[in-house]
C-alpha cells in the first residue's frame, strides 16, 4: 500500500496545464504516469479550463462500498465513484475544482478480465468516466448516455486505450 500522494511532479507534454493529484489506498499495481496521461488528455479535450485540479484516489473494495453508501445509500463495492465540485462553465474566483474521482482497482481488474481487455484500459475507462460524472455528463436516459459513452470512447481513443 502506497502513502499519501503518488506520481507528484509527474509531467506529461503540456502538463502544467493542471493539477492532477493520485493518492493510492489499496493493494493492485497502477500506472500512475500512464493514468496521468489520460486524465491531462480527457481535461483538454473537455476544454476544462487551464489551472484547473482534479483528484484521483484508489481504494480497496472495502472502502468503496462506505463511500458508495454514503454517497447513493447502498453499501457495495463498485468500479467509479464521482464527486463534482466546480461548475467549469461557470466556475468561482480562483482555481476551479473539477472533483474527485474514486476508483477501485480491484474491482476493475475483475472487470477487465470479463472484458476482455487490459486492467490498464479498465482504469483509463473508469477514470475518464469519472472525469465526465465530474463535469456532469450522465447516462440516466438512454439518450444521455448514447452521448456520454460516445465522448468517453472518442477520449480513449485518443489517449491509445485499447478498447
Amino acid at each position: 500500500m502506497n502513502e499519501g500522494p503518488i506520481g507528484a511532479g509527474e509531467q506529461d507534454p503540456g502538463g502544467d496545464r493542471f493539477t492532477i493529484s493520485f493518492d493510492d489506498e489499496q493493494h493492485v499495481p497502477v500506472d500512475v504516469p500512464s493514468l496521468l496521461r489520460v486524465a491531462r488528455r480527457a481535461l483538454e479535450m473537455l476544454s476544462v479550463p487551464d489551472g484547473a485540479a482534479l483528484a484521483v484516489t484508489f481504494v480497496e473494495p472495502s472502502r468503496m462500498a462506505e463511500l458508495k453508501e454514503g454517497a447513493l445509500g447502498e453499501r457495495a463495492p463498485t468500479d467509479v465513484l464521482a464527486f463534482p465540485m466546480d461548475d467549469v462553465d461557470d466556475p468561482m474566483p480562483g482555481q476551479v475544482v473539477v472533483g474527485d474521482v474514486v476508483i477501485c482497482p480491484e474491482v476493475a481488474e475483475e472487470q477487465a478480465r470479463a472484458a476482455a481487455h487490459s486492467p490498464g484500459d479498465e482504469l483509463s475507462l473508469l477514470l475518464v468516466h469519472g472525469i465526465l460524472h465530474c463535469l456532469g455528463r450522465d447516462h440516466a436516459t438512454p439518450e444521455d448516455e448514447r452521448a456520454m459513452f460516445a465522448e468517453q470512447a472518442e477520449i480513449l481513443a485518443a489517449a491509445g486505450a485499447a478498447l
